[in-house]
C-alpha cells in the first residue's frame, strides 16, 4: 500500500466521499479539494485518476507521501 495526496482544483461535495473510496475527500480554502488516502497497486491509482478525469476536475498535483513522513 502506499499513501498518496492528490489536489484538485474545485470543491467536491461530501456524497463523493463513498465514489473515491478508499479516499477521505477535504475541501480546503482557495477552492481546492485533496483527496488523501491508501491505494493499494497502480491499478487502483489508475482507478481514481479516471474518475477524476470523467468528472472533468482539474488535477493540481499528485503526491507519494512517504509512511512515518511528516505531511506538511
Amino acid at each position: 500500500m502506499a499513501i498518496y495526496a492528490i489536489w484538485l482544483k474545485g470543491q467536491l461535495d461530501p456524497a463523493w466521499a463513498e465514489w473515491f473510496d478508499p479516499m477521505t475527500v477535504t475541501n480546503c480554502r482557495g477552492g481546492l479539494a485533496v483527496l488523501t488516502g491508501d491505494i493499494v497497486d497502480q491499478s487502483a491509482l489508475h482507478g481514481i485518476l479516471n474518475k477524476i478525469r470523467n468528472l472533468n476536475l482539474p488535477l493540481i498535483s499528485l503526491t507519494f507521501i512517504e509512511p512515518g513522513r511528516d505531511q506538511a
